[in-house]
């Protein structure tokens, strides 16, 4: 008696997988995850980075900045090779990278160390602001008059050396000069004096500052370019933030680090 046959049942093979595709049937187009990526760079990377600098940038244009002083011009208040912080909001508030002030709160005044555009050659430069507007100044033998007062010079003590770092250069002579309620040190060269060491009486006019450097026998400044106008001030320097000897292969100085400006 014959078995019946076994009911064959269908075994479906499954299709290789295939990638899928869009809903409505189009292909991506070639390059488009390259651009995909550098849309990313883009947004995370570059952009942030960019604003950041904006920034950073505008702030050192307008509020504060640093400057570098590579020359000996302001000894012994600034020696070289020390990077100075430069308050920019001292006088004024200027929209960033130009010259145009928004808001204006005060004016230099007479013993300010100031950074300033040099009026010969539109280089930075760091003095001293010694005449305002409406001043008479003239210099005999190196003696300051400021409308007929002059200044009045002490010793340096040792003691003052020390305080300010100073290595005692044997060609130097460092004094202490008072001028009204202003009083700062001052160096000359013990063997030589600057070829203006004698000159005025000048006047100082409207919007303009008599600026000179404390190196009285080495310094650039209104005796030779005039007096600076109000717009060329950049900002006050407040004090030195690094010190470094390049004398000495650019050792720190760190008795100097952020120490404040007399």
């Amino acid at each position: 008696m014959s078995q019946p046959k076994p009911k064959s049942s269908k075994t479906s093979r499954s299709k290789p997988d295939e990638a899928a595709e869009p809903k409505d049937g189009t292909q991506p187009a070639d390059g488009e995850d390259g651009a995909s990526g550098s849309s990313r760079l883009w947004r995370e990377w570059v952009k942030p980075f960019l604003m950041v600098l904006l920034v950073v940038c505008s702030l050192r244009s307008a509020v504060a900045d640093w400057n570098d002083v590579p020359t000996g011009s302001m000894r012994p208040t600034i020696l070289e090779g020390e990077r100075i912080f430069v308050n920019k909001l001292a006088y004024d508030l200027k929209v960033p990278f130009t010259k145009v002030r928004l808001m204006e709160w005060g004016d230099p005044q007479r013993g300010d160390v100031v950074v300033l555009y040099s009026p010969a050659d539109g280089k930075r430069l760091v003095k001293r602001v010694i005449g305002l507007p409406g001043d008479e100044l003239s210099l005999r033998a190196n003696r300051l008059y400021v409308n007929d007062q002059p200044a009045e010079w002490e010793p340096f003590a040792d003691s003052d050396r020390t305080a300010l770092g100073l290595d005692g250069e044997p060609r130097e002579r460092v004094l202490w000069e008072t001028l009204g309620p202003m009083t700062h040190p001052v160096t000359f060269n013990a063997y030589y004096g600057s070829e203006r060491s004698t000159t005025g009486p000048m006047m100082v006019p409207d919007a303009c500052y008599f600026v000179m450097g404390d190196n009285r026998d080495n310094s650039r400044d209104s005796r030779w370019f005039g007096c600076v106008d109000r717009e060329l001030i950049v900002g006050r320097a407040l004090a030195v933030v690094v010190s470094l000897n390049p004398e000495h292969s650019y050792s720190p100085r760190w008795d100097r680090f952020f120490l404040g400006l007399p």
